[in-house]
């Protein structure tokens, strides 16, 4: 085995992050995950908050949706050009938020054990969306969420609700929504069990792709960072993840397209469900099939393929 040039206090290695508290929880774990492998102090690695576009406070208080800001690159420019640069060795990322295509020179193949997949329905009164009166005020900035909420509920007033967890639930304490919508995976890694939170199952509400996954990037010709994140990287987290952003791949899809996708291991198969719906909800188009752990990619782009041409002409008008 080669020898690993490892980082100590002196010459730390350099952990990329967004400040929010989430995207600082995961990469403490990213940190102890590392420490615990290769029996290092936690001062062996020094934790750099990158400021991202997605972060500036007015376009979060200006509820508008990803799409019209600018997709996925919102939580990721800034911290892949330090990654490039230098700055930092390598970046930890929600894996939801990522765009299925790396800049040249980056990769991102390591992914740390996934959290719970579901999402969360949150309100103070309430424990799920059949509580909710006709005509609700219901707040998401996730256009998945909205289309699925109003494809079941076509009576619901769906509000856009941005920020992370903390300024989300500011807005449901001033009364802007009667509930809204987080990833189980964020509360978890947050430990805010306090959070009125009920999850809801994946057959109710299929969740995003890549939801509650960490992935590490780093860059290609570094075999330093290669070698060490080879590591902590969770295998099955992976398989999973190779099918699931397959599909995403497939359907041309970002973090603010209303499209699902959820793959599940047992033993050695895979199961797949797929979902894509028209942002409205009108109308929702899912599949699921199983196969083989080692096609689980393969399977990804073939079922979007098969919901594309279920779709049809017009159906994917936020292609435009």
């Amino acid at each position: 085995m080669t020898q690993i040039d490892l980082p100590s206090p002196a010459s730390p290695l350099k952990i990329g992050t967004r400040g929010s508290p989430l995207a600082l929880a995961q990469a403490y774990e990213t940190r102890a995950r590392l420490a615990a492998a290769f029996d290092l102090p936690d001062d062996a690695f020094e934790i750099v908050v990158i400021k991202t576009t997605g972060d500036n406070q007015a376009l979060i208080a200006a509820d508008k949706p990803l799409k019209e800001l600018g997709g996925k690159g919102l939580f990721t420019k800034e911290i892949e050009e330090d990654l490039l640069s230098g700055a930092i060795d390598i970046a930890v990322h929600s894996m939801k938020d990522m765009p299925v295509q790396q800049p040249d020179g980056l990769m991102l193949d390591t992914y740390l054990p996934r959290e719970d997949v579901r999402d969360a329905f949150i309100s103070p009164s309430l424990t799920s969306i059949h509580d909710l009166a006709k005509g609700a005020v219901v707040g998401t900035s996730s256009l998945r969420r909205r289309a699925q909420l109003l494809h079941r509920r076509p009576d619901l007033n769906v509000v856009q609700f941005r920020g992370n967890v903390q300024t989300r639930l500011r807005k449901l304490s001033e009364g802007v929504a009667e509930c809204t919508f987080l990833a189980m995976a964020g509360l978890n890694r947050l430990a805010m069990a306090d959070v009125p939170a009920n999850a809801i199952e994946t057959n109710d509400m299929l969740p995003a792709v890549a939801q509650g996954a960490i992935g590490i990037e780093r860059r290609t010709s570094d075999s330093r960072a290669a070698d060490m994140l080879a590591a902590i990287h969770d295998q099955q987290t992976g398989q999973r993840l190779a099918a699931e952003r397959a599909f995403l791949a497939a359907l041309d899809g970002s973090c603010e397209t209303p499209i699902a996708g959820l793959a599940e291991l047992d033993g050695t198969t895979l199961r797949l469900r797929g979902e894509v719906l028209r942002p409205d909800g009108s109308e929702a188009i899912s599949d699921d099939q199983s196969c083989p752990i080692e096609d689980g990619a393969e399977l990804g782009r073939t079922m979007a393929a098969k919901l594309l041409d279920q779709a049809g002409e017009g159906f994917f008008d936020w292609k435009r």
